[in-house]
């Protein structure tokens, strides 16, 4: 196994997935959700939220424990998803981009969609938030054939519904908050559909259930958890009508499932047993996230893993998964394909935790050790500020899932050598970050 410090991705050379499974190049559907928390699927532990499609594809294929996003909030959790690097080596890591900016992921960073052309047809469908202005828009100048869409949150304005296609300019349509996860999941089925015959690449990047909540009045669900119970509840019913289409169409064992989310839960929602939510710095609540990835036939049924995984594993992974060649670059991620078809062990020994620019945590199978966190106003310094004496807390996570108590003074030789991982990080990533 290998550090998340240091590494450098080589070019993959296990037999491809789909090679031990189908003569056809596998498709991929990746269903990405906006701040859906971990603790709420079924699988996950959730008792007000009903998710039986989820729940089902969980049982199908394989459900990870400690699966995290690359940072805390969405432009970056995104850059580094698609990327296979952090957000800070993009530019990236400097919060969330907003309706006036004129920034966005950089044209030399290659996507996945990229990464898969021209074997593949490729669509984004749902929210894009990694830049509104030329270079960085529309999508399809990171690789998507087609999409289908919002810039970026849709609490942002001024807002718009886009599409663009092949000879298509951008066109705009009125927004009808309450039916966007319908419209997006109908797109998505439709690109199915017209593309069945050839290999595709589907991420269904919805923004549901980040806020504001609108639920659909045609799919109400009336969930116990509310009107965010309601909107879960409806993005699982959407993949359950994407299933249904895969199968009618004869192309569930051709089809690798992924399902994820951003980041942590914002302002509702569960993040299980872990501590804080969405922007939280260093806290597990903020980072971990859902993922299930499923396919008939190449991933067996009926696995739940706690192999340290992150969101910018999915490049290499999928690189591996259809034997399309690895982008000529440093990444960060790993290919986790053989974690999830063969339990083989994590390839990350740990996991770095970036707020912004600053790696904020660092997170182990066993061991999470947390030096920066919020209170109010403030980012705190734990050292600094005294409230660890010892400059940092660190959680045996095998006893204290939930990161309540420190226990930095009864292991210092586990501290001292996650300090010294943390700041080799650090001074490896601040090096590596674009100068203004």
């Amino acid at each position: 196994m290998t550090s998340s410090i240091g590494l450098s991705v080589a070019a993959a050379t296990a037999t491809p997935g789909w090679a031990k499974a189908t003569t056809r190049r596998p498709n991929i559907v990746l269903l990405l959700c906006d701040d859906l928390g971990y603790g709420d699927l079924g699988a996950n532990g959730a008792k007000l939220i009903r998710t039986p499609h989820l729940d089902a594809l969980a049982r199908s294929g394989v459900r990870f424990t400690n699966f995290f996003a690359s940072a805390n909030i969405c432009s970056q959790s995104r850059a580094g998803l698609f990327t296979g690097r952090f957000a800070v080596r993009s530019g990236m890591a400097n919060g969330v981009i907003q309706a006036n900016d004129k920034t966005g992921l950089p044209p030399e960073e290659v996507t996945i969609a990229e990464m898969l052309k021209p074997d593949y047809a490729t669509a984004l469908i749902g929210k894009w938030h990694l830049g509104h202005v030329a270079p960085y828009w529309p999508p399809r100048v990171q690789g998507f054939d087609y999409f289908y869409g919002l810039p970026y949150s849709h609490n942002m304005v001024p807002l718009s519904l886009y599409s663009s296609g092949e000879g298509v300019d951008l066109i705009t349509e009125d927004l009808d908050f309450h039916r966007l996860t319908a419209k997006f999941i109908d797109r998505g089925i439709q690109f199915i559909d017209d593309n069945r015959a050839r290999p595709f690449f589907l991420t269904l990047a919805l923004t549901a259930p980040h806020t504001p909540l609108d639920p659909n009045p045609d799919d109400h669900h009336h969930s116990p958890a509310g009107d965010y119970g309601d909107i879960v509840e409806e993005v699982d019913s959407g993949l359950g009508r994407v299933m249904a289409k895969l199968k009618a169409l004869g192309l569930e064992r051709d089809t690798l499932v992924l399902v994820t989310s951003d980041n942590g839960p914002w302002f509702e929602g569960s993040s299980g047993d872990s501590r804080d939510r969405k922007g939280g710095a260093g806290w597990d609540g903020g980072y971990r996230v859902p993922f299930i990835a499923a396919q008939p036939g190449r991933i067996p049924a009926g696995q739940v893993s706690d192999a340290l995984a992150m969101n910018i594993d999915f490049l290499p992974t999928l690189a591996a998964w259809t034997g399309a060649a690895l982008p000529d670059r440093e990444l960060d991620g790993r290919d986790i394909s053989r974690v999830i078809t063969d339990r083989l062990p994590s390839p990350h020994d740990d996991l770095l935790l970036f707020d912004d620019t600053q790696v904020t945590g660092i997170r182990t199978k066993r061991w999470k050790l947390v030096k920066y966190s919020y209170y109010r106003s403030y980012k705190l310094d734990l050292g600094k500020y005294m409230i660890s004496r010892q400059g940092a807390l660190l959680f045996d996570l095998d006893q204290d899932p939930g990161e309540l108590y420190s226990v930095a003074s009864r292991h210092p030789k586990v501290f001292a050598a996650l300090m010294k991982r943390m700041a080799d990080a650090q001074a490896k990533y601040d090096a590596l970050a674009p100068k203004a």
